[in-house]
């Protein structure tokens, strides 16, 4: 590369690192599904994970603060293997990429840059589900799949080469540092069972003398060091007259042989004692050892029991099997709990911490472990004696949950709707989310705290509403009044919902009001359905002791209440079809005109689209009667909508493409003149979501992109003349973009919420 080419690369990296730095992550941390952590041997501070939203997060201060990567240059793999830090080259990373997992990259700066393996340089060998580098022969890159093969090359992909005899999807691989350099050993645990090569990796042959016959394994570790290859695997309980078998197994001996090592310090019990137990009988998995300490094993036991004994928990052996103890002590009603709180367990007073997803340990330090589950991150560095919620730094040194407020420290993986300035108290933020339903802050945005606080630690709402707050409406004239749309159906209208659902949702949800500011909630039910409330709005020309509002109920329509929502009425002459009443959004425009969306439907599940009832609809009569807006353009996949606040008869819809469908619809589509006449005026991926105008500067519009399509310009484009002309944002690190928020103080600011990484507060210009 030429002088002038570096320097150019060098101004470039720089542009967007600055762009970067312009957009910060608000809001509560964690709380969705977080996979794959992995720590640095060179530098215990550097550790990387990710989320199953498409985010990969890197921290170099011991996870005191994460950066989301950008999704330029990476994206999640959580299906496939952790990262590999290269145990003798400090910097270099290797990882996957995308659902498939099976594109190799590599960073050479410590995780900053990633560059994807040559196109003839991949392995082409399905999903990834362990990459490993024997540290005696760092040339060697060994890659298992869940297909069951193992490949290995010497020199980063110029060449593969395939072992053979290997089954069943690949756990670990572990080299015998005895074995000569020229002629290693390896041994690769799968579900099918243990596998050794004594030839260089060239074939491998089944060791399995003393595991169970037919039984497979849910997972495998080892370690090897000069004085001993210790080797663990674990199989599935089961009662044999009457007496657990299976569990926790060791060799001694490079897998020619196996020993059951399920020592009372283990759970044995043969039946479950408790309503809240991780299963009838105790299952064990996710094994992790290192090279740097054979003798140290974890496991995890979903127990039999909620508390201790026999409970859910990690449990450590220093003896290679021979002795166990347990290390996990999760929940604070624990009398031996050793696990910092979170937001969630704090405001409950009791643990809601699952079967992980994920555990890793160092493979430097065996007394530090991570593990990561379906919402929350785990770590301890001594070897479980205490364990440090990675997802959740508090912002004080409060021990009352009514005083604890928790910061951002970046690893963020939630999905939001929107983002709330109060109109009356400007420093009081609200986040409407998927999955943990509500947050708000009171110094505006710095920290946060879930729900409450509460009285009795139980959640404000009805427990079955509570999964998601999808929109808010607050009261004009009476600071702290505010009613929500709840709902314990997610992420609807995105793919994940409308792709897979047919047919009415299971789910209930409803409308609740706050006279608090959102610490306390009267759930509003007389009149309405029990099911998902998406939308709810109010009508600001309406007498303030008796509030007029709309709401939509998911399946249902759209309902209205003219006395504060005490009382509701069905109001959807003229909405949808009978078959699809599937209402997503309402907006109220200042001139009186209301306006519903009505999304998509698939029949029958993952078929095609149905044209029945999906559109934008209008009402000049508060409800009494709709007409559909887009009859002479319909759309499969609407999204979401906006309209002009300074002229009703401007509308933009965000369209998907629908699978199947014989046009390509996904777009944002714009019509000038109420509706009779569209056009498309931006494509820039098959799964747009909304449009929305900047409220104190004329002519903004912004369009957001979210979904499960390519996104190389991102999720998120400004224009500010209508429509004509589009910028993107290349600094916003995260693509899937759901809506566009606006601080009513503040013009030069945005609150962007996405489908999976909370909200990020930036620069309301690219």
């Amino acid at each position: 590369m030429t002088g002038k080419a570096l320097a150019l690369l060098a101004t470039l990296v720089a542009s967007a690192a600055a762009a970067a730095t312009a957009w910060t992550p608000v809001g509560l941390c964690g709380g969705g599904a977080l996979y794959n952590p992995a720590v640095s041997p060179h530098d215990p501070k550097t550790l990387m994970i990710e989320s199953d939203m498409g985010g990969r997060y890197i921290s170099h201060d011991g996870g005191a603060s994460w950066t989301l990567l950008h999704q330029g240059q990476i994206t999640s793999a959580c299906r496939g293997t952790p990262p590999l830090f290269h145990p003798t080259v400090a910097g270099t990373i290797y990882a996957t990429r995308g659902d498939g997992a099976a594109d190799l990259l590599v960073s050479r700066d410590n995780g900053t840059a990633w560059t994807p393996f040559a196109p003839e340089h991949q392995p082409r060998a399905g999903l990834i589900s362990r990459i490993y580098v024997d540290p005696a022969r760092p040339e060697r890159l060994l890659i298992g799949t869940a297909s069951g093969r193992l490949l290995f090359t010497d020199d980063e992909g110029a060449a593969w080469h395939e072992a053979a005899g290997i089954q069943g999807a690949v756990f670990r691989i572990v080299a015998d540092a005895s074995s000569p350099k020229a002629r290693r050993t390896y041994l690769v645990g799968t579900a099918a069972g243990v596998f050794r090569s004594d030839d260089d990796a060239k074939t491998f042959v089944p060791k399995s003398r003393g595991l169970p016959e037919g039984k497979p394994l849910t997972s495998f570790a080892g370690g090897s060091g000069p004085d001993a290859t210790l080797l663990y695997a674990t199989t599935p309980c089961w009662l044999a007259d009457g007496r657990l078998d299976g569990g926790v197994y060791v060799s001694r001996d490079r897998a020619d042989s196996w020993q059951r090592c399920m020592n009372p310090r283990l759970n044995v019990e043969t039946r479950r004692t408790s309503e809240w137990a991780g299963g009838d009988l105790p299952a064990y998995a996710f094994l992790t050892a290192n090279d740097a300490n054979p003798r140290r094993a974890y496991v995890y036991c979903a127990g039999t029991s909620y508390f201790p004994p026999n409970h859910s928990t990690h449990y450590r052996t220093d003896d290679a099997g021979q002795s166990w103890a347990d290390v996990f002590f999760v929940d604070p009603r624990f009398k031996e709990c050793n696990v910092a709180l979170d937001w969630m367990t704090s405001y409950r007073g009791s643990s809601w911490v699952s079967w992980p997803e994920s555990v890793e340990i160092s493979p430097a330090d065996p007394d530090f472990l991570l593990r990561s589950d379906g919402m929350f991150l785990f770590w301890t560095k001594n070897g479980g004696k205490d364990w440090l919620a990675g997802h959740a730094p508090k912002a004080t040194d409060a021990t009352d949950d009514r005083d604890i407020t928790w910061r951002n420290n970046g690893l963020v993986c939630t999905t939001t709707w929107h983002y709330y300035v109060d109109p009356h108290e400007p420093r009081r933020h609200t986040i409407a989310y998927t999955d943990i339903g509500f947050a708000r802050s009171l110094d505006g945005g710095l920290t946060w705290r879930w729900w409450g606080p509460g009285k009795a630690r139980e959640l404000p709402i009805p427990r079955a509403w509570a999964n998601t707050c999808y929109e808010l409406a607050f009261d004009p004239q009476t600071p702290g009044r505010l009613w929500g749309a709840f709902s314990g159906h997610h992420d609807i209208p995105n793919e994940n919902s409308i792709w897979r659902g047919t047919g009415r949702s299971r789910q209930p949800g409803g409308i609740a009001r706050s006279a608090d500011f959102g610490v306390t909630w009267t759930p509003l039910r007389s009149g309405l359905p029990e099911a998902p409330a998406l939308s709810v709005v109010l009508d600001p020309r309406s007498t303030p002791a008796r509030r007029t509002l709309y709401a939509a109920l998911y399946d249902h329509g759209v309902y209205k209440s003219t006395d504060d929502g005490e009382t509701w009425t069905p109001k959807s002459q003229g909405l949808g079809a009978p078959e699809n009443l599937r209402v997503c959004r309402i907006q109220l425009h200042p001139d009186g005109t209301l306006f519903a969306l009505v999304t998509g439907m698939r029949v029958p599940d993952r078929g095609p689209f149905t044209e029945k009832g999906v559109g934008l609809y209008r009402s000049a009569d508060g409800a009494e009667t709709w007409q559909l807006v887009n009859a002479s353009y319909p759309l499969l996949f609407p999204k979401d909508f906006g309209v002009d606040p300074a002229d009703s008869k401007v509308i933009l819809i965000g369209a998907c493409d629908a699978p199947g469908a014989k046009a390509e619809q996904g777009g944002l589509h714009r019509s000038t003149d109420g509706g009779k006449t569209w056009t498309r005026i931006l494509r820039k991926r098959r799964t747009h979501f909304g449009a929305y105008f900047h409220p104190k500067r004329p002519g903004w519009l912004y369009a957001t992109a979210c979904g499960w399509s390519e996104a190389p310009d991102g999720g998120l484009w400004l224009s500010r003349d209508g429509g004509s002309t589009w910028a993107s944002f290349p600094g916003l690190p995260f693509a899937n973009i759901n809506r566009v928020d606006f601080d009513p103080n503040d013009p030069s600011v945005i609150y962007v919420t996405t489908f999976g990484a909370s909200v990020w507060k930036g620069p309301a210009e690219p």
